[in-house]
């Protein structure tokens, strides 16, 4: 492999690449990320390659194996380039037809083409899908377009331009002043100005200097970063490289779940990658900058995705947080000037040193830049990972591109910024989604899940879901923390099963703010987010649970009979002989009943009768 040793030699290798590729060539881009694994795209690969190689095409017919592209409820996917028609669901027997109608006859394959879900319409071309069509994806649009485990594809589309850029006489306080301007907030939840860290470790005393990504990512429904790093792992690395230069640091991390493994492959080959060419190591790319990075594997904790605990880990203590009245950007990892940003923050940075400034500031809102890539899953039709820009609506987001509630059901809420965010209700749905508009609203950016819920889904038991996630996850450090999340999950449990009592929500309100205002870090004064915006918008609903005994969304187990309704029924014994604990009777062609002292309301009956002869009260 070729050390580029000079800019030139960079530039050089760009055309040399380029000139060889040939864009009408046939190409299949095949999506391998997690998701479509899954669901067999290994076995495609090899099936394709068979087959190709069947048919002697393997030669004049590229195949591209891919990260995620987004769209993961419709894996596996196959995009068919130069024409770029998408098929969707694709399995191993569709391979053979593929490959002879398509790449062979030109044809298309009718049953494999996404169908709108609002017109019936097949739609023939991956651009013209409303999922994608309605996306602005700058971070993430290059997934689907190369192949993670190769650098010199990510080369051939302009990867490492901005840190040859940057390496050929910027000065670090000009491209801080770039940062700065562009706007850039983290993206991993806080949304601290980027530029503002940056200047600050650089600013900081002591010549030991460190720069980390945060690939801790523990939301429930997330995984944005994991999909970056799986599909674009150089992307992340350039980012860091260029910040690394900025403040002066010649060491890096990467601190990546343990749940991560193809993420952890990815990134790993990238970084021997970027070593044989010279891009990472000493004196890149003939410049006099040494910089080399260090992979650590998180074990799981929630809580090391905050920095300060997060960097304990990596000294080897336990993961818990400390105190910030100094700042990790003075005094970090092993008390060093420690620079900290998530997956998304740093691929974003070789986008604005490329592109300039003002083209970043031009995409937003007035105080929120950029794109930003959220995990849209829940009762959406359309689930997957989402670029927007910052500002558009939630409306936009849930109906145009996910294509609106499953079953055409009513929108009740959407559950955003993870465990420790808040749930937006319907009377919203055209709030901007940017930091400010999201925080005003009682919830959070994060680091950009969404969890859409229809009327089924009870709010009570959704705050009673976040809450014993973070109490299970907290560190134990603080007493408000360690206590009040445990005092709070079973004051909600007792509301979900009938023990609920006056002055309940009063009381969870008092631990809200006890949590709000003393705990250490941002999960204890985050995490009574979930209880406070469902109180906020859903008051009703605990005061129905607690007066009523009642659960309008039928959830709550306690709170809910299942009956049949005997003039409905027509003895057809479906639900009978469904019933896993044996709480139904009656004979064939005869009304039948059900033993509430044996039923555990599980709701198969409900699911499986035919004449809605099922009553749940």
């Amino acid at each position: 492999m070729p050390q580029l040793k000079s800019i030139k030699a960079l530039e050089d290798l760009r055309n040399k690449l380029n000139k060889d590729k040939d864009p009408q060539k046939p190409c299949i881009a095949l999506c391998a990320g997690t998701g479509c694994i899954a669901l067999g795209a290994h076995k495609l690969v090899e099936t394709f390659k068979k087959e190709l190689k069947q048919r002697k095409l393997d030669r004049k017919v590229d195949l591209l194996v891919t990260g995620c592209h987004g769209f993961c409820e419709r894996g596996v996917i196959v995009v068919v380039r130069p024409e770029g028609i998408m098929y969707q669901r694709v399995q191993e027997n569709d391979v053979s037809e593929i490959i002879e109608t398509t790449i062979m006859k030109n044809e298309i394959i009718e049953r494999l083409l996404y169908e709108d879900l609002s017109t019936g319409e097949k739609i023939i071309f991956e651009k013209d899908i409303p999922f994608y069509k309605h996306q602005q994806r700058l971070v993430f649009g290059n997934n689907s377009r190369i192949s993670p485990v190769s650098i010199e594809d990510y080369i051939a589309i302009g990867g490492y331009t901005a840190l040859a850029k940057v390496l050929s006489g910027m000065d670090p306080d000009e491209i801080i002043e770039i940062i700065n301007k562009s706007g850039l907030r983290g993206r991993g939840g806080g949304g601290f100005p980027t530029g503002r860290k940056w200047q600050s470790c650089r600013d900081a005393e002591g010549e030991t200097k460190y720069v980390i990504i945060n690939a801790d990512e523990g939301d429930p429904g997330a995984y944005m970063d994991r999909s970056l790093l799986e599909g674009n792992p150089h992307s992340v690395l350039e980012g860091l490289i260029i910040g690394a230069y900025t403040i002066g640091s010649h060491e890096g991390y990467i601190y990546v779940r343990q749940e991560y493994p193809l993420a952890l492959k990815h990134f790993t080959i990238a970084l021997e990658q970027a070593r044989e060419y010279g891009l990472l190591g000493n004196n890149i790319m003939g410049s006099g900058f040494n910089f080399d990075v260090k992979v650590n594997r998180g074990g799981g904790a929630f809580v090391c995705g905050e920095s300060t605990a997060l960097m304990a880990s990596l000294e080897g203590k336990v993961g818990e947080p400390r105190s910030k009245h100094v700042h990790t950007v003075e005094k970090g990892l092993r008390d060093n000037p420690t620079t900290l940003n998530n997956v998304e923050t740093w691929a974003n940075v070789p986008l604005i040193i490329n592109n300039g400034w003002e083209w970043f500031t031009g995409i937003g809102t007035e105080r929120s830049k950029g794109t930003k890539i959220f995990s849209l899953v829940g009762k959406v039709n359309n689930s997957g990972l989402v670029e927007v820009p910052m500002g558009v609506s939630l409306r936009k987001i849930i109906y145009d591109i996910g294509g609106g509630i499953i079953g055409n059901k009513p929108f009740k809420a959407v559950q955003t910024g993870g465990p420790s965010g808040g749930v937006v209700p319907a009377s919203l749905l055209d709030l901007p989604v940017d930091f400010e508009r999201l925080t005003e609203a009682g919830s959070m950016m994060g680091s950009g899940g969404m969890i859409v819920m229809d009327e089924n889904n009870c709010m009570v038991d959704i705050a009673k879901y976040f809450v014993n996630f973070l109490k299970d996850e907290s560190c134990g450090k603080c007493t408000s923390c360690r206590e009040g999340l445990i005092q709070m999950y079973e004051i909600l449990n007792d509301i979900t099963e009938g023990r609920g009592r006056e002055g309940d929500i009063e009381l969870l309100e008092d631990l809200s703010w006890i949590l709000d205002e003393t705990s250490l870090c941002a999960l204890g004064s985050s995490a009574s987010n979930p209880v406070k915006s469902s109180l906020l918008y859903f008051r009703d609903e605990y005061e129905t649970h607690i007066r009523d005994k009642k659960c309008p969304a039928k959830v709550c187990k306690a709170l809910i009979t299942y009956t049949i309704d005997q003039e409905a029924c027509t003895g057809c014994t479906l639900c009978l002989r469904q019933c896993p604990n044996n709480a139904i009777s009656g004979e064939v062609k005869k009304p039948h009943q059900i033993d509430q002292g044996k039923c555990i309301k599980c709701g198969i009956c409900f699911d499986v009768c035919k004449f809605n002869a099922i009553i749940v009260e």
